[in-house]
């Protein structure tokens, strides 16, 4: 065995870059791969030759911030394990096997991202993706509000352009196009991108990075407006993608994200809201230091009720003069710090608010199953396998679930394979319970299933308690 030589560590912990040339020295098989590995004997005789060095250990062994690199020590919470949460193996598939990989999630001593590892790359997760942002009424007027906000706000027209990275189907850009502000979506997954073309939204099959960025400024494709909803969670480089954001921005352009606030997820329980394709949980006072980092501004912030309490930050390069910073962003960055967000103390209570949560769905399911009550679910969300592995919650306690998404239905949900089916099955097997399993859109599924009164059905709500209504 071989170990190449890497170069000594800053006193404050690797850098990203210091990061990147220690994997390329030495790049062990990721947790869920297949590797044979050496045979017992080999390794036998080479642990009696070979010691390796404890500073060479923590540096191989040690995961890093993905924002300033300092080691990652303190648990936020540990979920157990989990599979990717978007992989809805079909018929054929289920008896294949499924990988699974810890949810551990960490929160960094100095600048305070939370996060998890990354065990999967984004072209394995996002290539090819089951989500499709149309299938929501509700999330449709939510991005069709904002089009018409920002074009009023910032004085949008034909001679425009908007950029929206991780833009789906189209769902947004479509409300730009009606007005006739030019748009570009950039989406990497093909098959949602399809979607989006058919629409007439213009879409480049790619990920964003600097890389990309550069070659669209190149072409004279800088926007006036960038935006990204509930993407900056799921990039795993984090420092690449917010450069490629600014380098795509005009000199007064304005960039808005929208991503689940932090804080809202500690207060409200909202651990399934963590899983593996979000590698990144923000709060204000991060965000804050990601963007100056990369030479960007927050200047406003609204917040919003979307996926149990969400941000939309507002930013601009930092040498801009057009917009100046708003006393919103001060006033909740107080809030953040009042709720010791700018401590370590403030994130060390978390996991004992999760396994509450846990003990009190586990404790209604098996009362349920006692009193020989049917349980079904509605939706198949990401973060439905989450909480459902974390609770150890399978079909022998939820029967099935049901999905608006022709793309999910007669496939199962992850790891549990619970069957996802048409919502009518609702209809046809009148059960007790509907778990809504995308409790962040509750009022419209209660709204839309007010039919399982006919036969006394109540609905129940896991996050942040459980709540039958």
């Amino acid at each position: 065995m071989t170990f190449m030589a890497v170069a000594s560590l800053p006193p404050n912990g690797p850098t990203p870059a210091h990061y990147r040339q220690l994997t390329q020295a030495f790049d062990p098989p990721s947790a869920g791969s297949f590797y044979p590995g050496p045979s017992s004997e080999s390794v036998k005789k080479r642990m009696a030759t070979m010691t390796l060095s404890r500073d060479i250990q923590k540096q191989t062994a040690a995961a890093v911030c993905r924002f300033c690199g300092a080691s990652l020590r303190r648990t936020f919470v540990d979920l157990g394990m989990s599979p990717l949460c978007e992989s809805f193996p079909a018929a054929a598939d289920i008896n294949r096997g499924e990988v699974y990989y810890p949810l551990h999630v960490y929160v960094c001593e100095k600048c305070f991202l939370v996060q998890l590892e990354q065990y999967e790359s984004p072209e394995n997760i996002f290539s090819d993706y089951a989500y499709f942002s149309s299938f929501s009424d509700s999330w449709l007027k939510h991005a069709e509000n904002y089009c018409n906000k920002m074009a009023t706000r910032f004085a949008l027209t034909a001679k425009s352009l908007v950029i929206e990275v991780a833009s789906n189907d189209g769902y947004l850009l479509q409300y730009f196009v009606r007005q006739n502000v030019p748009v570009l979506g950039i989406e990497p997954a093909a098959n949602v991108a399809k979607v989006a073309v058919e629409k007439g939204v213009p879409t480049l099959v790619k990920f964003l990075g600097a890389g990309l960025a550069k070659a669209l400024a190149l072409e004279g494709r800088c926007a006036d407006l960038v935006l990204g909803n509930n993407v900056l969670a799921q990039v795993p480089d984090l420092n690449d993608f917010v450069e490629g954001l600014k380098i795509l921005l005009k000199p007064k352009g304005v960039l808005t994200l929208e991503f689940p606030h932090l804080l809202r997820l500690m207060e409200l329980n909202e651990f399934d809201t963590i899983y593996h394709e979000h590698f990144s949980y923000f709060s204000m006072l991060t965000t804050k230091q990601v963007f100056e980092a990369h030479g960007l501004k927050v200047f406003d912030v609204e917040e919003l009720p979307t996926h149990g309490g969400s941000l939309r930050v507002y930013g601009c390069r930092a040498e801009s003069k057009t917009h100046p910073v708003e006393a919103k962003v001060k006033d909740l960055i107080a809030q953040e710090e009042e709720a010791g967000m700018g401590s370590i103390k403030g994130y060390e209570n978390f996991a004992a608010q999760v396994k509450q949560t846990k003990c009190a769905l586990i404790d209604f399911l098996l009362k349920a199953a006692r009193d020989g009550k049917s349980v079904a679910g509605y939706g198949a969300p990401g973060k439905s396998a989450t909480l459902l592995h974390y609770c150890g919650i399978g079909k022998d306690m939820i029967q099935y679930t049901v999905d608006r998404s022709p793309y999910k239905q007669g496939r199962f949900l992850p790891g549990t394979h619970i069957p996802i089916y048409h919502p009518d099955k609702i209809r046809e097997t009148k059960p007790d319970y509907i778990v809504i399993l995308p409790w962040n859109l509750k009022d419209e599924i209660i709204g839309q299933l007010q039919y399982i009164r006919e036969w006394g059905g109540q609905f129940v709500v896991p996050i942040p308690k459980v709540t039958v209504c």
